[in-house]
């Protein structure tokens, strides 16, 4: 009853502008495939690979959905389906989100939970008329979003207007350290960029990629025989490289108590939304601070709270009745598994 009145409390708080880079992915458990017919055994063949997209997407992993503790899934899959309709040559699922995450993790599977880094993709064509990006409103970003929204990543696109045209130049994606690539991208408030150079060769098309995110670059290259199947290969390489950061490994869990200061209700929500894989208690709100108990890897707690761009502080230092510094509190906040942040 106490806790809830301070929850009451929190809500009076005045409420701050949210500006988290986490976004929730929307559709996280629907796949569409490709359908040659309406037969059953073509459905059956599509709902498994449905379920082989989707489990690729909920962990990152390209060989997770060969595992022998899926194969009884991947035989019956329909087991893990609420509905799924046909949408001209597209057989559209929505899977169960209870009872899959429920069925993976009794797999022993590491998920990436629906809080994802936001990307600002800057996507370069090279044409024998020159270098052109790609905006959001040209035909190339209905591949680039159906892509996107495949690989279970939320990715934004600039608008790649003229000033945009003349900014990002070939040199400035493949910069190391993006610095004037950020320039151009902070009007859109999305920290983690993506910049892509596409080419097309004789075999086909072939890109490079490079995600800024953090202080962190990860870089790869991709190969399709077609300019959407280019799109589906570059963010299935990226998630695969990002998926590490943000799955959550239960088998690497320590019990951890977090203290997040200066809350309102907005962050509160966003924490209970992104926290809930760890189990969290929330055991105390003494004004704007919350002090919850949960279980997990501190590097793994510190890769998802920096979806929510909180920063850890260090422990606070309990004062003697005098004023001083109390000794050993700095060491007793570290024994005691307790992580800070604002």
């Amino acid at each position: 009853m106490r806790l809830l009145a301070r929850l009451l409390a929190l809500c009076s708080l005045p409420l701050l502008t949210s500006n988290a880079l986490a976004a929730p992915v929307a559709d996280l458990y629907q796949v569409r495939e490709s359908v040659a017919s309406q037969q059953a055994t073509e459905r059956q063949r599509a709902l498994t690979e449905a379920l082989d997209t989707l489990v690729l997407r909920l962990t990152g992993d390209p060989q997770a959905s060969q595992r022998p503790e899926l194969e009884a899934l991947r035989a019956e899959p329909q087991q893990l389906v609420s509905r799924y309709v046909y949408e001209g040559n597209t057989l559209v699922v929505d899977f169960d989100a209870t009872t899959v995450t429920t069925a993976l993790r009794a797999a022993g599977l590491s998920l990436w939970g629906s809080d994802r880094p936001e990307l600002l993709a800057w996507w370069m064509t090279h044409t024998p008329d020159g270098p052109q990006l790609v905006g959001d409103a040209q035909e190339s970003a209905t591949w680039l979003q159906a892509a996107a929204q495949r690989r279970g990543l939320p990715v934004r696109l600039p608008l790649a207007d003229l000033t945009e045209q003349m900014l990002v130049t070939p040199a400035v994606l493949t910069a190391p350290d993006a610095q004037e690539l950020r320039k151009v991208s902070v009007r859109y408030g999305v920290d983690a960029l993506l910049g892509v150079q596409a080419r097309q060769t004789a075999g086909g098309w072939k890109a490079r990629w490079q995600v800024w995110i953090g202080k962190d670059m990860l870089q790869g290259e991709a190969n399709a025989d077609s300019l959407p199947g280019l799109s589906d290969a570059v963010l299935r390489d990226v998630h695969q490289r990002l998926a590490p950061r943000f799955v959550v490994r239960p088998e690497t869990g320590i019990t951890l108590t977090l203290v997040v200061d200066h809350s309102d209700l907005i962050r509160y929500a966003e924490l209970e939304r992104l926290l809930e894989p760890f189990q969290p208690r929330l055991r105390k709100v003494e004004g704007s601070r919350l002090t919850y108990r949960l279980q997990a890897g501190p590097d793994q707690l510190r890769s998802q709270l920096a979806l929510l761009r909180l920063r850890e502080v260090p422990p606070p230092v309990r004062l003697t009745p005098n004023g001083a510094s109390e000794p050993g509190a700095l060491a007793q906040a570290h024994a005691d598994n307790a992580l800070y942040f604002q």
